[in-house]
């Protein structure tokens, strides 16, 4: 089965739809422009599905360079046989061609490799041929005896080591026993005496037993990182039943034959010394690699959730970044992000200068006309929530309101080169105010400045391999960015890093000849740009948004190839490019049925998907898709978990989602948990999705609130 083959089984997608993507890949287009507008060569496959499938063709070549890698290391240690090419070209994972090359593999010197220099090869032959017949051990021993071997016991002894090896090597016998260990292994855990858990973080499993296929994920990232903070002891048993018939299979003494006895002890040295540790590793790496693909996935998923997130337009927005020596810093940014002040205000511990305070925020909001206020979700933010909440019922008539913001890595961002190089004369801790504000007035354009990992919103992330998560993420942040959009005369270099075929060097140039020409009239003038050639611009103007330029198209997601279709469109429907949306969706409106759309696409020679996507975006010029979300809750009051009551029915928004449930912000100083168990299987939640709750139990002394799913939406 080819690589196209496969792939489309594994997508469950047409074998042409396949090939023409893996075809754009090779020519270079990149996953955002083919899923946008190559639709019509791939069958419509989205971008979920170009990135399985780009993931899947990696893993497919990469097994075919190291296939190449074993067939040549084989062939030129001359023991390439076709039957052995055949099992090689036919092994289609990783592990089975690794089975297969393990008695092959160049080692380190063993027991096994040290018997063979002594000449011991021919008696483990006779070892594992377990022949009958009526010589006996000594007999068959004695013609290996040499200076080296000087006795029947060292002779056996080193063929017995030999034995061992061969039976650990065979690819059946581990392939067979890794199967039997991936089901029915047992895994252990217990304290180590001594070590220290003050927190008891790993109480859990200070004692604990579970088999393998049933640990969840996030059990054995919890599991693994108990081992490594030196809390926890492990081991993993195989029964001796699998691992007996695995190497049954394949080795069976013959009761008749002299050397019964010493396959007997060679099977048992093989499966002590050499088998069991190799499976164990092989079965901890599987696990760990699954649990890791499943932490990053569901930090992908949250990121994604995160950072298409509804913006706040039109904001002025008063910045809060709270702290309790150092005070809490505060930022204005108007609703563009510009910075019109910042300050530093000491209303609790050790100064409680709280009227001070906030008179100065009172001063701020007027002298400004702030009409949001957005708290930073760290230390001391609830005690910096009731001091807002004070101040807007002083301001009520104002109309001003506060949200808790996520402010997971602004601090990391506070301190790079880009804050640095954006707000050269603030101080490094006011710099996390105005980022703290800048991301309720758009999260996208804020966050992507922030390694995404540094976010907090996973399961167990600096647990994961490291490469792994952050190409991940960073996929997540390419698809977002070119799903919403980017206004090309106002995007950082950061943002315009993750539009499709441009990257850093690029946007670094972009914004270069931005600042020294002035801004881009079209999407045209963007090939002045030194560096951005035909591939670049064919890549990324569909993603770039230039509003109030010369083309209104420009400011569509529509790529500049189609626009003699969209012209094209407009003429038939009457309408001006200036036409206001209402008349817009009345005049396309003939086109809604999918017969007339495609008679339209047949006379304009253009496919249907693509003509689909123009009149979405004609109805709906420069339509940003995250404003089809809900908005944040947005409050004027404070709640304490001491008013909290069982039965009590709140609105919340989704913090982060993990394997055992959501954590949700009910406007109290700790998160609220809803566990699976308390919402129907057919319901998925996303970081910053905004639900209804009900309020179970409150434990304050814990810090803990257990939350439950309304009963009519069960």
């Amino acid at each position: 089965m080819d690589h196209v083959e496969r792939i489309a089984s594994q997508l469950n997608a047409g074998r042409n739809q396949v090939a023409a993507a893996v075809a754009l890949l090779d020519d270079g287009n990149t996953l955002p422009f083919i899923a946008r507008y190559r639709k019509e060569a791939t069958g419509g496959l989205d971008d979920d599905q170009l990135r399985r499938l780009n993931g899947l063709l990696d893993s497919l070549r990469t097994l075919d360079k190291r296939r190449q890698t074993i067939l040549d290391s084989i062939a030129a240690q001359g023991q390439l046989t076709p039957e052995l090419e055949g099992q090689l070209l036919a092994a289609e994972t990783l592990t089975a061609l690794e089975d297969l090359y393990q008695p092959y593999k160049p080692k380190r010197r063993t027991r096994a490799s040290a018997a063979r220099e002594k000449g011991l090869q021919g008696l483990a032959d006779l070892i594992l041929a377990q022949e009958a017949g009526p010589r006996s051990l000594a007999e068959l021993a004695r013609p290996f005896l040499n200076d080296q071997v000087p006795t029947i016991d060292e002779a056996l002894a080193g063929a017995r080591d030999i034995v061992a090896e061969t039976i650990s090597d065979h690819a059946g016998v581990r392939q067979r026993t890794r199967e039997k260990g991936l089901h029915w292994a047992v895994l252990s855990c217990q304290k180590i005496d001594g070590a220290e858990d003050p927190r008891q973080v790993y109480k859990l499993y200070y004692d604990y037993q579970c088999r393998v296929d049933r640990l969840r994920p996030h059990q054995v990232l919890a599991i693994n990182r108990g081992e490594a903070d030196k809390v926890l002891r492990l081991s993993l048993e195989i029964a001796e039943r699998d691992w007996r018939q695995a190497v049954a299979a394949a080795f069976r003494p013959n009761p008749r034959s002299p050397l019964a006895g010493q396959l007997e002890m060679a099977v048992e040295d093989a499966a002590k010394r050499l088998l069991l540790p190799a499976i164990e590793r092989d079965i901890r790496r599987s696990l760990t690699e699954t649990a890791e693909a499943h932490a990053i996935h569901v930090f992908a998923d949250n990121l994604g959730n995160l950072l298409t997130q509804p913006p706040l337009a039109g904001q002025t927005v008063l910045a809060i970044d709270p702290g309790y020596r150092t005070g809490c810093k505060v930022a204005v940014v108007d609703p563009t992000g510009k910075v019109l002040d910042t300050t530093t205000i000491y209303p609790h511990e050790p100064q409680k200068a709280w009227a001070a305070a906030r008179q100065a925020l009172a001063g701020l909001v007027g002298r400004h006309g702030v009409t949001l206020v957005a708290i930073g979700n760290g230390t001391a933010s609830r005690e910096t929530e009731r001091l807002a909440a004070e101040l807007i019922q002083e301001l009520q008539p104002a109309g001003v309101k506060y949200l808790i913001v996520n402010e997971a890595g602004a601090s990391v961002y506070s301190a790079s080169p880009l804050a640095r190089t954006e707000l050269p004369e603030l101080d490094v801790t006011l710099r996390g105010a105005v980022s703290i504000g800048r991301r309720v007035q758009d999260p996208l354009a804020e966050l992507v400045k922030i390694d995404p990992r540094s976010i907090g919103i996973g399961l167990y992330q600096h647990d994961v391999n490291q490469g792994q998560l952050a190409a991940a993420l960073e996929g997540v942040v390419e698809s977002v960015v070119n799903r919403v959009g980017v206004e090309v005369n106002t995007a950082s270099p950061s943002l315009l890093t993750y539009v499709a075929g441009i990257g850093p060097k690029l946007a670094e140039n972009i914004v270069a000849y931005r600042d020294e020409n002035g801004p881009f009239a079209s999407r045209p003038a963007l090939r002045q740009v030194p560096g951005l050639g035909p591939k670049a611009f064919e890549q990324a103007a569909g993603f770039l948004r230039i509003r109030d330029g010369v083309n209104s198209l420009d400011a569509s997601a529509i790529h500049p190839e189609s626009y003699h279709i969209a012209t094209a469109v407009l003429e038939r429907a009457g309408l001006p490019a200036t036409a206001a949306s209402a008349a817009r969706e009345r005049a396309l409106a003939r086109w809604h049925d999918e017969t007339a759309r495609r008679q339209l696409a047949a006379e304009l020679g253009a496919g249907l998907p693509t003509l689909t996507d123009i009149l979405e975006q004609l109805a709906r010029p420069g339509r940003d898709p995250r404003a089809d979300l809900p908005p944040p809750i947005l409050r004027s009051d404070v709640l304490s978990m001491d008013d909290l009551k069982s039965g009590m029915r709140l609105k919340g928004t989704v913090r982060n989602v993990v394997d055992f449930g959501v954590f949700v912000d009910i406007g109290v100083k700790q998160d609220g948990l809803l566990h699976r168990s308390q919402w129907p299987g057919d319901v998925s939640f996303g970081v910053g999705d905004v639900i209804e709750v009900t309020i179970r139990h409150v434990e304050p002394e814990r810090g803990r609130i257990s939350l439950g799913w309304p009963e009519e939406l069960r």
